[in-house]
């Protein structure tokens, strides 16, 4: 006779409770079955296969050879049950920790921002949010999702475009009172040009003169790995920088900073993707959170 699926199901975690536990008793136990119920269920086992599972004595019980096989099977099956329960399970309503990696500046300034309203919207998803320059390996499960600026190196991963944002070159009106406005890029040889620590060994700046590309490199007195800290450098009056426009809020509007050198601004942006392990077995929760990121942040369509 053809068991139904789920009494088959609880045959096995009858018969791996038996195994792990030692004893029909403690099987038992652990169930809310009698040790005589436990002992019926592995006869039916045993009978149904032809094969001896157990050894049975008066103190101990003993996998036969078929026992183990039987029993690393048991496990497998079981697993791929708990696996398909809790994936549909995520369907209706994604749970669990998500862990992201942001850039000290891009994820305070764009990314925090948005997870008050995920969080409500999800309220059984824990936002583990972790900013920092450095580069973490989603690959071997450092993060779920990681936001990255700028080309993405070839990999297994996938991603997903976010937006892009473009530069501007800027200094607040007191370090222009005092050192002058440069009316060239190559004035700003002069000038203390604040640079970014990280990603390039030389300071370069890209310029377009009557349609062709070219590079300067400037430097000054003061380097940072964000450009958060760069625009509040620039605010201090303390020099010029070269920063992401999500990095100035209202600074430009409110007259804080002065935009330099737009007629040389070679119109180069900085693409905003979210990475992550993609394939049928992605958790609901990583798929959701990079759906609203690119809901949020106005992305359309694939990179």
């Amino acid at each position: 006779m053809v068991l139904a699926s789920a009494d088959r199901a609880r045959n096995l975690e009858v018969f791996c409770a038996v195994a792990d536990s030692g004893s029909f008793s403690a099987a038992g136990r652990g169930l809310g079955l009698t040790p005589s119920a436990v002992s019926r269920t592995l006869d039916r086992i045993e009978a149904r296969l032809g094969a001896r599972l157990l050894l049975r004595s008066t103190r101990v019980l003993t996998l036969t050879a078929e026992g183990l096989a039987y029993l690393a099977a048991a496990r497998r099956i079981l697993a791929d049950l708990d696996e398909a329960e809790q994936a549909i399970a995520d369907q209706g309503a994604p749970r669990g920790r998500i862990r992201v990696s942001a850039a000290l500046s891009h994820g305070r300034i764009c990314i925090v921002p948005l997870l008050g309203e995920f969080v409500r919207r999800y309220p059984n998803i824990l936002v583990d949010i972790n900013l920092s320059d450095g580069l973490v390996d989603v690959a071997a499960g450092q993060a779920d999702v990681a936001i990255r600026g700028g080309p993405l190196a070839d990999s297994a991963l996938t991603a997903r475009r976010l937006g892009d944002n473009g530069r501007t070159i800027v200094a607040s009106p007191d370090y222009l009172a005092r050192w002058g406005v440069p009316q060239t890029p190559e004035d700003l040889t002069n000038h203390n040009c604040l640079n970014f620590s990280f990603r390039r060994a030389e300071p370069v700046w890209p310029f377009r003169r009557d349609g062709v590309n070219y590079a300067l490199k400037l430097r000054g007195a003061v380097e940072a790995n964000s450009g958060d800290t760069l625009s509040q450098l620039a605010l201090d009056g303390v020099g010029i920088a070269r920063v992401g426009d999500f990095s100035l809020g209202n600074a430009i509007a409110e007259g804080r900073l002065v935009p330099l050198l737009e007629a040389f601004n070679p119109g180069d942006r900085e693409v905003f993707h979210a990475v992550f392990v993609g394939g049928p077995n992605m958790p609901a929760r990583v798929r959701v959170f990079v759906d609203y990121l690119v809901e949020r942040m106005g992305a359309r369509g694939e990179p």
